[in-house]
């Protein structure tokens, strides 16, 4: 069937026996793809019934679907147009893994973060009411991101609405790490209340045996639930923000939700429906483990076998930091949604009393780990890259004004990959940099980040950052020798110098190696902690009739930027070449074809000395 729809317009059409089917078909091809090409495969198999239901009653892009983060919209982006393109999902040159608006006009929003899509849906909705369009707009948001802050200003400002608005509360118990706080307890209670469930199965049996029900007495019968709902236990947060709520409904029951969408949409009033779900529905792997098949980069469908991961940045910043809260009492650890993530399972498991998740409230981290410093605790805060950028404002003023000690362990630093734009870790180097005070340290290998990351925990005072890449780490040079605590080193002898820190360090020792076999003589200095750059390595950098600067990050503020600033400051007269990010989002594919699109792999470094050497 999948084969004969070529809008999502058809799906209006279709009976429910057959939408049930076409289910099972675009449960197939998910699979199928997230098995090669790799993606988030739990959540977009939970969704695949709603989004038939979604599709099936409304039109997009007249009334635009709003997808919380997005990972959960494959079914999505199959039906909107993008069927035949889906097997290039997360490729160089294929389809997002999320929900963007350059790709398809389907895509109301490009998103990647979660907690946005009801604020979104607000701007939305305000838009076509200043149009006179009187059009849906569907907001589609996880229980996981409903621990999110700004999903309740968004619902704040939406109760205020008197026209159609449509927040559909997808609840699967889980982001990407079990859900946590006063929220999934509150949603569980909505789900499980007993009296309300006995009352609800009665009135709906009774109300089923009367013979040709009818639309009319169908929705009496939701009018009805609710009158029950309020009788067992009053109104709901959702109706107290001025919500009309409906639910909790079956998520995977397509001829249940049609009806419930056709008649809110008359609805001139912000609706809240709930529903449930089951992550990873349809493939026994997913749905017994949905936090391991929540982001995949490839399995073996018949068995579920994942690959084996080797050791990663993450996996050794989880070992090292359960060796120091074993030597340090005060020592607590913070994360966002990611235990898992950030290499975090096992130090929660070994203390769990010094272990916080907060769920995706990265806001509340920052500042909840400051007021842990400053209660005599020693906080690490472990967060993607891309979502510390959330928290800016925290660490400026509840972290670095406070003069308290705290930790922040950056993961995914740099290029990431197929997660594409999203998700880059591109900028934290250029904001960091911003912050009075802080130090930020960039390890290139393992044992670097072992050292590192000590010397921050155990440091007296201070905001001290520790940021590595995603993955493994890439063969260190045979003749180099490190000393991860030193703020910089100098590899090797010559006029030309090539400076860079992190990852890139072992790329550039390779292009100095292909300079040398064509008579180059290049030294390479890494910088070790890049806020602030240590005096030393701006007085060896100008002994060089050339610096050229290479950076996986942002141009604009970044680390090259202030390199350059401090070398002329200090009186350097020679040749400067910075070669960064042209403050760019950049799109997914792979690491290595990223670093080659940007020259900044082996050889695209050493192409580009050349080639500044000649115009020297």
């Amino acid at each position: 069937m999948l084969e004969k729809i070529d809008s999502p317009g058809a799906l209006g059409s279709l009976s429910e026996k057959e939408l049930e089917a076409l289910a099972g078909e675009l449960r197939e091809k998910i699979i199928a793809t997230t098995a090669r090409n790799g993606g988030h495969l739990a959540a977009s198999l939970g969704t695949v019934e709603l989004t038939l239901a979604l599709l099936s009653v409304f039109s997009p892009p007249r009334d635009p679907i709003v997808w919380d983060v997005g990972h959960q919209a494959y079914a999505y982006k199959i039906l909107t147009d993008r069927r035949d393109r889906f097997s290039t999902l997360r490729q160089k040159g294929g389809i997002s893994g999320f929900p963007n608006r350059e790709e398809s006009p389907y895509d109301a929003m490009t998103a990647g973060h979660a907690s946005t899509s009801i604020s979104a849906a607000v701007g939305l909705a305000r838009a076509k009411e200043l149009a006179n369009d009187p059009g849906c707009v569907i907001a589609v948001i996880g229980d996981g991101a409903l621990t999110g802050g700004l999903s309740y200003e968004g619902l704040n400002n939406a109760g205020r609405l008197s026209r159609n608005l449509i927040v559909v509360l997808n609840d699967n118990t889980m982001s990407i790490s079990g859900n946590v706080g006063a929220m999934s307890r509150y949603l569980a209670r909505i789900r499980t209340a007993p009296g309300y469930q006995r009352a609800k199965g009665r009135v709906e049996r009774a109300l089923k045996k009367i013979p040709l029900i009818g639309n009319g007495l169908y929705r009496f019968l939701y009018g009805t639930k609710a009158l029950v709902r309020h009788l067992f236990y009053g109104s709901n947060l959702f109706e107290n923000l001025g919500f009309s709520y409906y639910g909790p409904l079956n998520g995977h029951n397509i001829g249940d939700l049609r009806d419930v969408f056709e008649n809110v949409r008359k609805i001139d009033r912000p609706v809240l429906i709930h529903i449930v779900t089951e992550k990873g529905r349809g493939y026994e792997p997913a749905r017994e483990n949905p936090g391991k098949f929540h982001g995949v980069s490839g399995f073996e469908i018949e068995t579920g076998a994942i690959k084996p991961s080797e050791p990663s940045f993450s996996s050794v910043f989880g070992e090292e930091l359960c060796t120091l809260a074993a030597e340090d009492e005060t020592l607590c650890a913070a994360t966002a949604a990611m235990t898992e993530g950030t290499g975090l399972s096992d130090f929660a498991k070994r203390y769990p009393a010094r272990f916080f998740d907060v769920g995706i409230a990265e806001e509340h981290a920052v500042t909840f780990c400051g007021a842990l410093a400053a209660g005599g605790r020693n906080p690490v805060f472990a967060v993607y890259s891309t979502f510390l950028q959330r928290g800016y404002d925290q660490l400026l003023h509840d972290a670095a004004l406070q003069k308290i000690k705290l930790t922040l362990a950056i993961d995914r630093a740099g290029i990431v990959g197929a997660d594409g734009a999203t998700h880059q870790g591109l900028f934290d180097a250029a904001y960091l940099n911003t912050i009075p005070g802080i130090e930020v340290w960039s390890p290139a290998y393992f044992e670097e980040l072992r050292v590192c990351l000590r010397r921050c925990v155990q440091a007296k005072e201070g905001l001290f950052a520790v940021r590595y890449p995603r993955g493994a780490q890439t063969a260190p040079p045979e003749d180099c020798r490190f000393d991860g605590d030193a703020p910089f080193t100098v590899f090797g002898e010559g006029e030309i110098l090539l400076a860079t820190y992190g990852r890139l360090f072992s790329e550039a020792a390779k292009a100095a190696a292909i300079l040398r076999e064509k008579g180059i003589r290049a030294a390479v200095l890494k910088l070790n902690r890049i806020v602030p750059i240590d005096e030393g390595a701006i007085e060896a950098a100008k002994r060089c009739r050339a610096v050229l600067f290479f950076e996986e990050g942002q141009r604009h503020g970044g680390i090259g930027e202030s390199f350059a600033d401090q070398l002329l400051e200090a009186g350097y007269r020679g040749a400067w070449k910075l070669f960064a990010i042209d403050n760019a989002f950049l799109p997914h594919m792979t690491t290595a074809e990223a670093l080659e699109s940007l020259s900044l792999d082996a050889g695209g470094i050493a192409r580009q000395t050349e080639t500044t050497l000649k115009g020297e």
